[in-house]
Order: structure tokens, then sequence, then C-alpha cells
């Protein structure tokens, strides 16, 4: 006797790639900046019954840029943070195919102190 078992997938999850490129306000590649990407939209993703990974973490190469693997379409979070500039942390809404997302990186501050 032949027994066919069908298991029911769930919803299929749509996918982006992404690219981050890092510079300066001059237009300067920002080399090794720590790049987080963190998928935002709070519910658990499950692709042909695996869990889906929602964050990820890189450094960007010589010409400022970090490739992030396929990520779910949606809402995500990005955080850069490259020694001698401020940190920058933005949530954008990925809904294409392909995304190149270009982010320019501030200069520090001046400390500012009473003993001065």
């Amino acid at each position: 006797m032949l027994a066919t078992v069908c298991l029911a997938a769930g919803p299929t999850v749509e996918t982006t790639t992404l690219r981050i490129v890092v510079k300066t306000l001059k237009g300067t590649p920002v080399e090794r900046a720590s790049v987080i990407v963190r998928f935002n939209e709070g519910r658990s993703l499950r692709k042909l019954g695996r869990q889906v990974r929602t964050n990820w973490e890189t450094r960007t190469n010589s010409e400022g840029v970090a490739k992030i693997p396929p990520i779910p379409k949606g809402k995500i979070l990005v955080q850069v943070i490259a020694k001698g500039y401020q940190t920058f942390g933005q949530e954008f809404e990925i809904d294409e195919d392909e995304k190149t997302l270009e982010i320019q990186l501030n200069p520090p501050q001046p400390q500012y102190s009473v003993h001065q």
C-alpha cells in the first residue's frame, strides 16, 4: 500500500537583495565600517518550514560597499558604525527586488566640557 503525504507550506517570503554604500560627506568611501541590518516587522518568518534569518552584521569593503544576502521585504533598521564618524541609524521600507542604500556619515561633534 502506498501513502502520499502532503505538507502544506506556509506563505512564501518575498526577499530583496540589499547593497549598502557608506561614504563621507565629501563622497570618500568608508572602509571597514560595521553595518548592522535588522528586519523590523516584529513577526516570525518561515520559508519552506525553516526560520528566516532577520539580523545581519558585516563590514564595508575598500569601496565602502556592504552586500547583504537576500532579506525579507518590509521595514528594516540599518545601523552603521565607523571609527571617527557619528553612528548612523535609520529605518527603511524596502519593497523592491534589488535596492541600493547610500549612507553619508557625519564627522564627530566636538566635545563640550565645563573645564575649558
